[in-house]
């Protein structure tokens, strides 16, 4: 496994957050962004997760809830790369791909745009 502190995989995700355009950062509502070692035992393979509304769900209904909850998975992401640059860049796909869950793109849009 790839060796990366868990410092330095939350940089990873920072950075990896600092790289989505402004005019989409400024359009997220309402999101937390989290860096857990491990995921559900169900699933030891995520590497992301993305809990809540999306955006396109939500009505007038919406008002006074939690944050919807996006967390990325170091140690599924440690196992799966090879060297520092590929976690970096498995790290961004994921990040990107949980963010637009968060706009309403489901897996199939997101695998056709080659962040499956």
């Amino acid at each position: 496994m790839l060796e990366m502190t868990r410092e330095e995989f939350e940089e990873t995700v920072a950075e990896a957050l600092d790289r989505i355009p402004p005019e989409l950062t400024r359009l997220m509502d309402n999101v937390a962004v989290f860096v857990e070692d491990e995921p559900p035992a169900d699933d030891p393979d995520l590497l992301g997760l993305y809990e809540g509304t999306p955006l396109t769900e939500r009505g007038e209904w919406y008002a006074g809830v939690l944050p919807d909850r996006i967390t990325i998975y170091r140690n599924p992401t440690l196992r799966l790369c090879d060297t520092r640059e590929d976690a970096v860049a498995e790290t961004e796909v994921t990040v990107v791909h949980e963010i637009a869950h968060h706009f309403g793109i489901d897996d199939e849009r997101l695998h056709d745009l080659g962040y499956g």
